[in-house]
C-alpha cells in the first residue's frame, strides 16, 4: 500500500439513538463528540438505526421512522397549489 493516501482507521463508538446501545468498532469516521469505553476516550458517532434496533435483526414487526420518511416525501412531492 502507498503510504499517506489512506484515511486514518481508528476505534470509534457508534451509538444507536433509538435504543441507546453503544458499539465499539473501527472506522474512518470522525467526530468531535467523545464517549468513554472501559476507561478509554473514543470518538462518538450516532446512528438512527443499527442492528440493535432494525426490525430485520431484532425480529420485531414494527415501523422504523415512517414519520421522517413521510415528511421527506411531502417535501419532495408535496401538493402544489
Amino acid at each position: 500500500m502507498k503510504p499517506g493516501i489512506h484515511p486514518d482507521y481508528h476505534p470509534v463508538i457508534f451509538q444507536d439513538t433509538t435504543t441507546g446501545k453503544m458499539f465499539l468498532t473501527r472506522s474512518t469516521a470522525t467526530s468531535t463528540r467523545t464517549a468513554e469505553w472501559e476507561g478509554q476516550e473514543y470518538p462518538l458517532i450516532t446512528a438512527e438505526v443499527t442492528a440493535d434496533s432494525h426490525p430485520f435483526w431484532t425480529g420485531d414487526r414494527r415501523i422504523v421512522d415512517t414519520a421522517g420518511q413521510v415528511e421527506k416525501f411531502r417535501r419532495r412531492y408535496g401538493i402544489r397549489k
